[in-house]
């Protein structure tokens, strides 16, 4: 359910633009299916996390922007914007010596600071590369191109995470190593 919430939003977008061929439809079923991934996350979880709460209120920003003004740098856009955001967020937290992406994960991982430091900057990294490789994509490309690269980028995240498995494997603290829990950390 998570994954059809995080994706199925751009994955709507994509097909309604490879079956009409127009970029403006494609952004209403981006902008509807937006507002429907967070409505059911929502209902699903009674909750709505923070990642899927900021991309799909950026898709709807950035959707509403493109409708509104008939252009699709809008939603071109939302993409560099959002990885770069979380580019900023990750590797800014890092250097501050904060562990933004401990914060987001919550008690789902236990491992050391030292750590959570490697790979929050690992997923910075990551971020900032997928934001750069959509201007460029972006800029020198066509709107064809440019969709199927947004598409590219969904399996591309997940292997990412799955490169990451090995790592976060080889720092989880053993159950009878973990401390006891330490409070959330306020100020990130």
């Amino acid at each position: 359910m998570r994954t059809a919430v995080d994706y199925g939003a751009p994955i709507a977008f994509a097909v309604t633009y490879f079956a009409t061929k127009n970029f403006q439809t494609a952004t209403w079923v981006l902008v509807a299916a937006s507002a429907l991934a967070l409505a059911v996350g929502y209902a699903v979880e009674r909750r709505v996390a923070l990642l899927p709460l900021f991309s799909g209120v950026m898709a709807l920003v950035f959707g509403v922007l493109g409708l509104v003004f008939h252009s699709d740098v809008f939603v071109k856009i939302k993409v560099t914007v959002v990885n770069g955001a979380l580019a900023a967020f990750m590797i800014g937290g890092a250097l501050l010596n904060r562990a933004p992406l401990k914060a987001l994960m919550g008690e789902a991982l236990h491992m050391s600071d030292a750590a959570w430091r490697t790979l929050t900057l690992r997923y910075g990294g990551y971020f900032a590369v997928a934001a750069i490789a959509n201007e460029v994509v972006r800029l020198t490309q066509d709107t064809p191109t440019w969709v199927k690269f947004r598409i590219a980028l969904l399996p591309l995240a997940l292997v990412f995470s799955l490169t990451q498995t090995p790592f976060i494997m080889k720092h989880m603290a053993k159950p009878d190593d973990q401390k006891t829990p330490e409070p959330p950390d306020a100020g990130f």
